[in-house]
Order: structure tokens, then sequence, then C-alpha cells
């Protein structure tokens, strides 16, 4: 008997309606955290739990395989020498990005000021940043938190990575991390912190001129 069929059976709702089935599928705790962790490409069993604080191992795992049983993500193991196992989205993993984006949007309200007891990476800025930005190409941001990098319009593979852009960017942003969160809040366009000099904009590809000429 395979892996994949000596798991426990899926819960559900039981319940005609696409909501509910998506729910059946997506909806226990930290299962859209981790797609939000994927959409950055292949990563490690150990860079997601690096990424995902306050997550337990053992759940972390049992969501890994019930997202593989369900075709959500997969796991393949790197040629030598990297030789490790690597989680990644599949294609219908990889249409969740727009319900995480209207997630993400939906919850604006809900962020308020950062508590000291919230931890945070600087990727996971990346999906507001998305969604504030027009265009498409390789974004490069640098925050306090650390460098990452997004992929504007991107259909196919990673959205964002973490530190900087693998190449020479169509737009580099630099802003402090007050800016950043006031952009993740909804409370400051892009724009608008560019022109208020909230944001240092650098970069000769079209969508650093758009930013600067807004």
């Amino acid at each position: 008997m395979s892996r994949l069929r000596r798991m426990s059976p899926r819960r559900s709702y039981d319940q005609y309606c696409s909501a509910a089935r998506a729910l059946d599928v997506v909806g226990d705790r930290w299962t859209l955290l981790i797609v939000r962790e994927l959409l950055a490409g292949p990563r490690r069993y150990t860079d997601l739990h690096a990424d995902l604080p306050g997550v337990s191992t053992d759940v972390l795992a049992s969501r890994l395989k019930d997202m593989e049983r369900d075709g959500i993500s997969t796991r393949r193991r790197l040629p030598p020498p990297g030789a490790a196992y690597v989680y990644e989205l599949t294609s219908r993993g990889r249409e969740l990005l727009p319900v995480l984006q209207a997630l993400g949007e939906w919850g604006q309200a809900e962020l308020g000021e950062r508590r000291p007891t919230d931890a945070v990476r600087a990727h996971w800025f990346a999906l507001p940043l998305t969604r504030a930005l027009e265009g498409e190409g390789l974004v490069e941001v640098r925050l306090e938190e650390g460098d990452f990098h997004v992929y504007l319009g991107a259909e196919d593979g990673p959205v964002y990575g973490d530190g900087p852009a693998p190449r020479e960017p169509d737009a580099r942003l630099v802003l402090d991390s007050v800016t950043c969160e006031a952009v993740a809040r909804g409370e400051l366009g892009v724009p608008d912190a560019v022109r208020d000099g909230r944001i240092e904009v650098t970069g000769e590809g079209t969508l650093a001129k758009t930013l600067r000429e807004a």
C-alpha cells in the first residue's frame, strides 16, 4: 500500500457546495499559509518550518501529506549534490494565488499596528506589494527585515523569492518597515509613497520609470 493510501480519510463538510468542497481541501489550520510559502517556489521542510513560526513539526508534516494527497503540492528529491527533498505547488496549487490575494485584501482591516508578539518575515510583504503594484516584471524590495523579490504578472513558477533578485530587476524599491506596513494595511498606495519620498525607486525598467513619473 502506498504512503498516500495509508493516510487517514480527509474530513468533509459533506455539503454539495463548491465553497464547502474548497474548505474540505484547504480549510485546515496552516494549509493556506503553507501555500503562501510555496508560492516562492520549491522549499525544503526545514525552510518551511523556519518561516511558519508556531507550527509544530507533526502538524506541518501532516498538512504537507494532505496537500500532496489532494494534488495541491508535490514532493521531489533534488539531484546531487543537494539530494534534499523539496515541496512545491502543482498547477492546481498555484491557482490559489488569487484566493490568497483576495483573503489578504479582506484581512487588511484586521492588521492594525504590529503587536510585540507578532512574528514577521520580510517576504510576507510580497503578496501585499503584488496587489499594490501594477504591471509586469521583476521587482527587488529592500526592507529593514531583509530583502526579497517579486515577479509581477507571473503565471508559472515562483511569485516571489527571498533575498536579492537573481538578475538585474526592472525596479528596485527601498523603504522602511513603517511604510511597508502602511502599504500592507491598504492605507498607503505605492505611487503616493514614491511621490512622498517614502519609497526610493531605482532601475531602468519600464516599471521603475512608471513609478518615478507617477
